[in-house]
Formats: C-alpha cells, sequence, structure tokens
C-alpha cells in the first residue's frame, strides 16, 4: 500500500515537462524506435539484460565475484527500488490505450515513480564502468533503457530521471562497499 508521497505530478514545472516529453514521444513514434525501445526495454525486466552482461563479463575475465558481485548489488537495488522506494509512492503510470503491448511487455501495476528500470540500469553501468575500456558507453545502453520507458510509455520523464540519479548513487555505494579486486 503506497504511503502517497508527494511526487512529480504534484509539482506543476515537472508535470508541465513531463507532458512535454510525453507529447515529443508521440509525435516522433516510427515502426523502427518500437523495436528498438520495446525490444530493449522488454529485455531489460527484471535486470535480466543486466545481469547477462555482468555474467558474460564475469565469465570472459574469468572472475566469479564479478557476477556474485553484480548479482548482489542489482538484487539489493531491486529490493529498495521496486519494494521499500515504490512503495512509498503511488504515482500513476502514463495513461494508455488498451492495445495489446508487444515482446511480451505487460503493464506493471507498481508506482510509477522512480523508474527501477533506470535505477537498475545506471546502478549496472557504474559497475560496468569499473575497469572498462570504454565506459561512457555502458552509460549509453543505460540511458537508452532508461529512455524506452519514457518511448513505451511504462514512466514519465521524471521516474525515469530520478531512477538513473538513484542509480548513480547506488552504483557508487556498491562501488565504495564492494570493490573490485586489484590484479
Amino acid at each position: 500500500m503506497a504511503a502517497n508521497l508527494p511526487t512529480p505530478s504534484d509539482i506543476p514545472a515537472i508535470a508541465a515537462l513531463d507532458e512535454a516529453v510525453d507529447g515529443w514521444v508521440r509525435d516522433h513514434r516510427s515502426p523502427i524506435a518500437d523495436r528498438v525501445f520495446y525490444g530493449l526495454s522488454s529485455a531489460a525486466d527484471h535486470s535480466l539484460l543486466w545481469n547477462a552482461i555482468v555474467a558474460l563479463r564475469g565469465t570472459l575475465a574469468g572472475d566469479p565475484m564479478l557476477v556474485l558481485r553484480g548479482a548482489a548489488v542489482l538484487g539489493a537495488e531491486s529490493a529498495i527500488t521496486n519494494g521499500a522506494l515504490k512503495a512509498l509512492f503511488g504515482r500513476a503510470r502514463p495513461e494508455v490505450d488498451d492495445e495489446p503491448l508487444p515482446m511480451g511487455m505487460r503493464r506493471p501495476v507498481t508506482s510509477s515513480f522512480p523508474s527501477g528500470h533506470a535505477t537498475a540500469a545506471f546502478t549496472a553501468a557504474a559497475l560496468l564502468a569499473q575497469g572498462s575500456r570504454r565506459p561512457g558507453l555502458w552509460y549509453a545502453l543505460a540511458a537508452t533503457v532508461a529512455a524506452s520507458r519514457v518511448y513505451t510509455r511504462m514512466h514519465h520523464a521524471s521516474d525515469v530521471v530520478a531512477g538513473a540519479a538513484l542509480g548513480v548513487v547506488f552504483g557508487a555505494v556498491a562501488r565504495r562497499v564492494l570493490p573490485l579486486r586489484r590484479r
């Protein structure tokens, strides 16, 4: 049961920004963007995309602790974001038609604020960027997953921005609490 704390919808300037972004996205939809954003959003459900990438990276590096670290951090992030934090807010998700969603997607029943996909994406990016030769690529992928949630009308833009900021914080904490081994 949500405690119904104030959400970005309660702040007129943020609500107006969310409406403007939703309108822009609505006017710029395309079949190619549909495939990309619905596919990416679906792949990131339950942090599957991120766990797979972390597992692949840990396996290729011959470092099973990297895999365990990623799974532990993403599990803790999900429990905090999708359990504790979403329970504090009762923000409605963007309105949509009753059309079926592609690629096996389902409409979540939890609060829209903050975006769990964005939080997981930026948490994972912070972990994957550590020791990477191209850390910006992980953040670019995280930003694309986060944007997919606005495109698919699962979240308002402010939900995604809050989730991304939260993910950066979770990632920084995780890197400090569970640092990579020095080789």
